[in-house]
């Protein structure tokens, strides 16, 4: 079934990259002035205060996740950069999506965080390791951007020497497709796609002879109801792991150490006195600075649960990132406050039975690389030559962060 792209772009008509990167006086007009808007040009409903998002991304009998239009656009529209059926749990609503769901959480398991840790700190400890020999950093280039995708090959059980090709492909599968220049954006989506897919289908083949401690194999092992994923499904389902494991994480870490510069400067020493402090400062960042977390339903049936007559095929999208913001849930919500006591409440990884299942797995990898820098340098300051608007990029986390220069200390 072809699905429409909706134009987000259409909608914020964000004046420049740095005005979309950190958006918050529009969510701050929006929740204020039109916390349900109703945007005709795309026939779109959008809605921003917590409580109505929690609805929307809660009521599936109402708000269903499948649908023929969407906001978010995932991989390449070949075979190759399809996700398979067993494994589309985006796109589909209970009770289908628990089973497909439990056999994509065989590799995401408690116990499976456990054993990676010490992988993850090990990868963290060799970035930040090379960063000692310099003075300035590049924080996105040295760290945000690395580490979530060695961790995730890693995982996977990747070669090493390949690790920075899944990132390229990521790149290329995950970035938003350029509206002047569609067919060529399509053009590079299938053939990264076809690309993954060729290197990756002899290394499967060769782990299901030989299974290790990685999350290929844990997706080889996964059986549900006596279903079990093909070679083919679990090439195209790793494809959606790379998509959640990499971009957001990265985007998370960028933001965290943009907002430790430019937001409170204060923080970085807090933090460093009491390390303690860093899961409830990685909260607060997933609620003040990750801008751009966003889910699109289709109204299934006729209702008026958001105080307006939402009619059966109507497209609803529920800001999450505003939501984050919303004075009735979170205090002084326009403030960073890594001692928000409720700042668990942010909607950043979606609510419900699509609540994000990559969502332990970014919050170990943020808790350990802040920690892991914290211990390293005594301080840390901003570059004043720093202009934000030429160093974004369209990612599929919105505007992302391609340079982020930073001075240290030891």
């Amino acid at each position: 079934m072809a699905v429409e792209v909706i134009s987000l772009k259409e909608i914020t008509k964000f004046q420049s990259r740095a005005e979309e990167f950190f958006p918050i006086k529009w969510y701050q007009e929006m929740l204020e002035n039109s916390p349900v808007y109703y945007d005709e040009a795309t026939n779109t409903w959008h809605v921003f205060k917590h409580k109505d998002v929690l609805e929307v991304l809660t009521n599936y009998e109402y708000f269903s996740s499948v649908g023929t239009r969407t906001t978010i656009p995932v991989g390449a529209d070949n075979k190759e950069g399809s996700l398979p059926e067993k494994t589309n749990i985006n796109f589909v609503d209970p009770p289908d999506h628990r089973k497909r769901r439990s056999l994509l959480s065989a590799a995401f398991t408690p116990r499976s965080l456990k054993n990676w840790e010490p992988q993850i700190q090990q990868i963290t400890d060799e970035l930040v390791d090379q960063m000692k020999t310099k003075s300035t950093v590049d924080l996105v280039n040295d760290l945000a951007a690395p580490l979530p995708s060695i961790v995730i090959t890693d995982l996977f059980g990747i070669p090493i020497h390949d690790r920075m090709q899944f990132k390229e492909w990521v790149d290329i599968l995950f970035q938003p497709i350029d509206t002047t220049k569609k067919a060529e954006s399509e053009w590079k989506k299938q053939e990264a796609a076809k690309a993954y897919y060729q290197y990756l289908y002899p290394i499967v083949v060769s782990k299901r002879e030989n299974l290790a401690d990685d999350i290929i194999s844990d997706l080889i092992r996964a059986e549900v109801d006596g279903e079990r994923f093909t070679d083919d499904e679990i090439i195209r389902t790793t494809m959606l792991l790379l998509g959640a494991g990499v971009e957001t994480t990265s985007h998370l870490l960028a933001n965290t150490f943009y907002s430790i510069l430019y937001d409170d400067t204060s923080v970085y020493q807090e933090l460093r006195e009491n390390l303690d402090l860093v899961p409830k400062a990685v909260e607060e960042m997933l609620r003040y600075r990750f801008h751009s977390s966003k889910r699109d339903r289709t109204v299934k049936k006729d209702n008026h649960l958001l105080g307006h007559d939402l009619k059966k095929g109507d497209v609803v999208v529920a800001w999450m990132s505003a939501a984050n913001l919303d004075g009735d849930v979170f205090e002084n919500p326009f403030t960073l406050d890594i001692h928000r006591p409720n700042n668990v409440k942010h909607l950043t990884f979606g609510k419900g039975p699509h609540f994000c299942l990559g969502a332990p797995l970014a919050r170990l990898e943020a808790k350990i690389a802040l920690t892991t820098f914290l211990q390293a340098f005594s301080r840390i300051e901003a570059i004043p030559t720093f202009d934000l608007e030429k160093n974004l990029t369209d990612s599929a986390t919105g505007q992302s962060l391609l340079y982020l220069p930073a001075r240290i200390y030891s």
